[in-house]
């Protein structure tokens, strides 16, 4: 199984629990590479999941996206062709709501993203106390997605300021979550 990090804006420093986990997965783990960190560009970070997900050359991927990288993370699936290989799940982590009056600004382009079925197994984890996301809009988020809600707890944003470090709740999320969709892999 290889993971592709998709981060929010700016990226993930190195406290944040995606820095942390990749530098753990070593050769199994790459982070996109857009070139708008700073001013999200919509087309050119899901170009950046396209390019992580095909150089790494693996069938089983899970994307494990923070914040803005969640939504981006869902509109790639969306776009992705039924003839190209894609990812085997997608782990959303503290998605913001993009009608909110804090959404960004400087991410317009993800302003007036749809939330659609993403017709991939995944989970949603949001904080109770995410000043980005309100805890009824982050079932809302995974409703519409189809995707499980999992509550965090009160861990604010979930990112380097939340103080989570390595962040073992998570992990084992994700681990349970990887597990699964190889166990069902395995039965087809």
């Amino acid at each position: 199984m290889h993971f592709v990090i998709v981060p929010g804006i700016d990226g993930s420093d190195e406290e944040h629990w995606q820095s942390r986990w990749q530098a753990e997965w070593g050769m199994d783990a790459s982070r996109i590479a857009p070139s708008s960190w700073a001013e999200p560009n919509l087309d050119d970070w899901v170009g950046a999941i396209d390019r992580a997900v095909t150089d790494s050359h693996c069938d089983q991927i899970v994307l494990v996206a923070h914040s803005l990288g969640s939504l981006a993370a869902a509109q790639w699936v969306t776009r992705r062709r039924p003839d190209r290989s894609g990812a085997c799940g997608v782990f959303l982590v503290a998605p913001p709501d993009n009608s909110a009056p804090n959404f960004p600004k400087t991410a317009h382009g993800f302003s007036s993203l749809r939330r659609v079925p993403l017709h991939v197994p995944g989970v949603v984890v949001c904080s109770d106390n995410d000043p980005y996301c309100a805890t009824s809009t982050g079932r809302l988020i995974a409703n519409a997605f189809q995707l499980d809600h999992i509550s965090a707890g009160n861990v604010g944003h979930i990112n380097s300021s939340s103080g989570l470090g390595r962040w073992d709740f998570g992990r084992a999320l994700l681990t349970a979550f990887s597990s699964g969709l190889v166990a069902s892999q395995t039965a087809s």
